[in-house]
């Protein structure tokens, strides 16, 4: 977006500067990134920049009102509400298409989660951006609020690790080391010093976890629910429902609280219309819109070309929301003529004694499909992940 920047790094980006970041992505941690990286981060106007960050504060705002929690009271499935819930998320992560609106760029809002993102890996693919390509000033970064290296890794520390010793904190997971997200969990352990543990290999013994004979007292928790309920292969030895002497980081809770079950709430001048699928508006054209299933990830269950006979055929239509549909601005000029689109997460933490949420990074999404997943982008580049710099 900021033309004099994205005209220089195309100048003179090469294969070898790709394939240097590459190996800078794949051989510094234990494991390699098993998704793509694009070519390219993109480059932020401070206009841009303070429009996206007003948008996402706006946004986190309003989920902390009287009026929000008594939209998302019923937010959980009945029969997966954890105990002991925590007054607020850890971690809240807002996703924002880049679209065209008369002529200009601006984010609009796709989703939202009270889920921990790539917080380890996004670090590390800013070095990685900043080693490989030379071209790209040093006062440009990811972070934000003027927040630097350590401080963003000191406020990882005080919200996931906080009083605890880091061998008694875990990061959970459904086979850590066969996600698609591993090498965040080692860049996690890297920054943090905290393991990535099987959820099959936590021990129950009364009200309290443990993992190779060490005692758990706080769970990163990067397992998905949804996921959680397909994998009739995995077998625990306790339940997420249990009373346990454990503290969650984040609460599972607030997957289901602040979700795609949020939109319809949320309205702003960067939010789009949605209705849960059992309250759409008979008057409203369906095709404008797009079906999500509320608690799936990574685009699973998606129908970008609804019909009120799909709608009619739901089992559960309360389960689902339709979203009116944005256009993502082919706006990242390539040296390989197709221009790329792009979405930005906006990422919050929250340690349990601040007052507020604090916005440290971002993930930013490239694509030149009708979706940003990879089977959309397939045969494609300049797409994949990568991050979003400003001038800071």
């Amino acid at each position: 977006m900021e033309p004099e920047l994205r005209a220089k790094f195309n100048a003179d980006f090469t294969a070898d500067k790709y394939a240097t970041l590459l190996r800078c992505v794949n051989e510094t941690e234990k494991w390699p990134a098993d998704f793509r990286v694009s070519e390219t981060p993109i480059f932020l106007t401070r206009e841009f920049t303070d429009e996206v960050v007003l948008a996402a504060h706006e946004i986190v705002d309003l989920t902390r009102t009287p009026e929000f929690a008594r939209h998302a009271h019923n937010a959980i499935p009945e029969g997966l509400a954890v105990p002991n819930e925590t007054s607020h998320p850890n971690f809240i992560a807002v996703d924002f298409g880049i679209c065209e609106v008369d002529g200009k760029l601006t984010p609009r809002l796709i989703e939202l989660q009270g889920f921990p993102s790539l917080f380890g890996f996004q670090l590390l693919l800013l070095h990685c951006m900043r080693n490989a390509f030379p071209a790209i000033p040093r006062n440009w970064t990811s972070s934000f609020g003027g927040i630097k290296d350590d401080a963003y890794v000191d406020l990882l520390k005080r919200t996931i690790i906080a009083d605890a010793k880091p061998e008694n904190v875990v990061l959970l997971e459904i086979e850590p080391d066969k996600q698609k997200t591993r090498i965040d969990f080692a860049a996690t352990e890297t920054l943090l010093g905290i393991r990535s543990v099987c959820v099959t290999k936590v021990e129950k013994r009364g009200r309290e976890l443990f993992h190779d004979g060490k005692r758990i007292e706080r769970i990163y928790n990067r397992v998905i629910f949804d996921e959680l309920m397909r994998r009739e292969d995995v077998d625990l030895a306790f339940s997420f429902q249990d009373e346990l002497d454990v503290e969650w980081v984040g609460h599972p809770n607030w997957y289901f609280r602040i979700s795609k079950h949020s939109l319809p709430f949320l309205k702003t001048a960067h939010t789009s219309p949605a209705f849960f699928a059992n309250e759409f508006p008979n008057d409203e054209k369906i095709d404008n819109y797009v079906l999500k299933p509320l608690y799936s990830f990574a685009g699973l269950g998606v129908e970008m070309d609804p019909t009120r006979e799909k709608l009619e055929a739901l089992e559960n239509p309360r389960e689902w929301i339709l979203q009116k549909k944005v256009h993502y601005a082919d706006f990242v000029v390539t040296p390989d003529g197709p221009r790329s689109k792009a979405e930005i997460r906006m990422m919050f933490v929250w340690p349990a004694e601040d007052r507020h949420p604090t916005l440290v990074n971002n993930l930013v999404r490239m694509s030149q499909g009708k979706m940003m997943g990879v089977n959309f982008n397939k045969d494609r580049t300049w797409v994949g992940s990568s991050i979003a710099l400003h001038d800071q």
